[in-house]
């Protein structure tokens, strides 16, 4: 009896501290979020009306200001992504200090805002994380509790930047945790519900506020499809993403090393300027004008896309995947769609599998198929309606894309094996 009762005394301890933890982290991502597309916007249009010229050199502006912040204010102590997550938990160590939380949320606002290809949701769960690895060093739970502390945090945020909970809910389970148990259960399912609450307080649109049309069954061999082409678009990202890394190590001129991938990433945006920041606007733009755009110069997308984003990464820049290959992985399923309707006499819904194409590129990007099943879902007021092909897109990708190539810079196991090289 007395057993139980300490039992269950740890577990309410834990749910109350998880509900801190998702607290916090979603005041900190509302806000980084918030200036971050505030900022982006308004640089972008400012740019755009002004002088196009400076879209060259505006990434150079915020890759330089982290160089210094970093060699300055964090004492040269370096970003490494997820891959921070892994080590303090398999090493049950503080690895996570308090300054992870400043650096990474203000090194992914300067790196998107000032049109760095990627976005800010690695950089919102490795701060996340450190909020939960904090509240978890204040013994306030059970010592055995860090994990689940941690996860309530990634919950939180990608509950918030995705406007799905259980979108949230899910990628804690499968990439930061890896298995399940009923504490991660209790951690993730209170912080799921905490930003939910207040999801409905802040309110907001969906991400494409568009109805879906009910798809047809003769495009089901068509989506496999799609899914294959989206796993093989994440074995290209994932090899830019290691050799871009790999190249700019190979720098020993920071200022070479900065401006090389900086400048690079804002010729790109110069030329496409849909490549500038996250890319969410210029998807929504290409997904709204379906009749006056140019399929070839949208397809170019498809590969500039993750280029810019590995630029970025390899210039110093805070991000991660998320952002492109969600934007990369559309703009294929809907490219895919109107190659088919104009070459082939087809009545496909572009919509329809740009949604599959998302999904399927970002659950082979970051292994993780019931997340990019739930987000993609998210992303429309009604992509329930296109659960199955969902669901074929996220599993034939993710399985596909690791038998192409058996490892993946954003998994566990490639963190170990580079463990293993070390």
């Amino acid at each position: 009896m007395k057993r139980k009762k300490i039992t269950n005394r740890n577990l309410l301890m834990l749910g109350l501290a998880s509900a801190l933890v998702s607290i916090c982290s979603l005041v900190l991502v509302y806000a980084t979020q918030y200036a971050t597309e505030h900022m982006e916007e308004l640089l972008f249009e400012t740019v755009s009306n002004w002088q196009k010229i400076l879209f060259i050199f505006l990434p150079t502006i915020g890759i330089t200001s982290i160089y210094f912040l970093r060699k300055f204010l964090f004492k040269g102590r370096k970003n490494k992504g997820i891959t921070e997550i892994y080590k303090t938990l398999d090493q049950r160590k503080d690895h996570l200090p308090p300054f992870k939380i400043p650096s990474h949320l203000i090194n992914g606002f300067l790196t998107v805002s000032t049109g760095g290809s990627t976005g800010i949701e690695v950089s919102s769960v490795v701060a996340t994380a450190t909020v939960g690895n904090m509240v978890h060093s204040q013994h306030f739970t059970a010592n055995i509790y860090k994990k689940e502390l941690i996860c309530a945090g990634v919950t939180a945020a990608v509950s918030l930047l995705f406007a799905s909970p259980l979108a949230g809910f899910f990628f804690a389970l499968e990439v930061i945790s890896r298995k399940t148990s009923k504490t991660l259960f209790l951690s993730c399912g209170v912080s799921a519900l905490v930003s939910w609450v207040f999801l409905l307080g802040i309110g907001g649109p969906a991400f494409l506020p568009i109805q879906l049309e009910p798809w047809k069954g003769y495009a089901l061999p068509l989506f496999v499809l799609l899914s294959l082409m989206g796993g093989l678009l994440s074995v290209y990202f994932t090899l830019l993403v290691t050799r871009m890394k790999k190249l700019f190590g190979n720098i020993n001129n920071n200022f070479l090393r900065v401006n090389l991938g900086a400048i690079s990433v804002g010729l790109l945006i110069f030329f496409f300027p849909a490549l500038y920041g996250d890319s969410y606007h210029g998807l929504k733009h290409i997904l709204s004008q379906t009749e006056t755009i140019s399929l070839l110069s949208v397809g170019l997308l498809i590969f500039l896309k993750p280029l810019a984003a590995s630029l970025t990464l390899g210039a110093g820049g805070d991000g991660g995947v998320f952002a492109p290959s969600i934007v990369a992985g559309a703009i294929l399923g809907f490219v895919f769609a109107q190659v088919c309707n104009t070459q082939f006499g087809m009545n496909l819904l572009p919509l329809n599998f740009a949604l599959v194409g998302a999904a399927a590129t970002l659950s082979a990007s970051i292994y993780a198929p019931l997340t990019a099943l739930v987000l993609v879902s998210s992303l429309v007021m009604n992509g329930n309606q296109l659960f199955i092909p969902l669901v074929l897109g996220s599993f034939v990708a993710r399985y596909f894309a690791s038998f192409v190539l058996p490892y993946n810079v954003y998994t566990y196991d490639f963190y170990l094996a580079r463990q293993q090289q070390q």
